[in-house]
């Protein structure tokens, strides 16, 4: 039965990532959490290379589990480190996860931080 759920999530991951293309102008953020920690990166597509990341071990060790909250401070961290990287926009992919809890909570804190999406 696990391997039910992560089937689905990778065959939403590959829909998704068929229309969610990054660029140079407008690179891809992407979104992948695990049962303890969360972990965004910023990703240009044509060069095939991560610009920027933050997850929720960069936190420190008082972030020892990862919730809503957590993930509302990673959307704000990475926001900060495309602010100095030059970023303003992205296009952000879900990974095949809902867009709810977590994943939605990273998405406004990177709002919240100044990106653009």
């Amino acid at each position: 039965m696990a391997n039910v759920k992560a089937d689905r999530r990778q065959r939403l991951k590959y829909h998704i990532r068929k229309k969610v293309k990054g660029s140079s102008e407008r690179p891809r953020l992407s979104v992948f959490r695990s049962n303890t920690s969360i972990y965004a990166q910023i990703i240009d597509d044509i060069k095939g290379v991560t610009l920027v990341s933050a997850s929720s071990l960069d936190l420190g060790e008082r972030k020892e589990n990862s919730n809503v909250g957590v993930a509302l401070e990673v959307g704000k961290k990475i926001a900060a480190k495309a602010q100095e990287a030059g970023i303003q926009a992205v296009v952000f992919d879900r990974n095949g996860y809902l867009y709810h809890g977590k994943v939605k909570a990273l998405a406004e804190g990177a709002r919240e931080g100044g990106l653009k999406f």
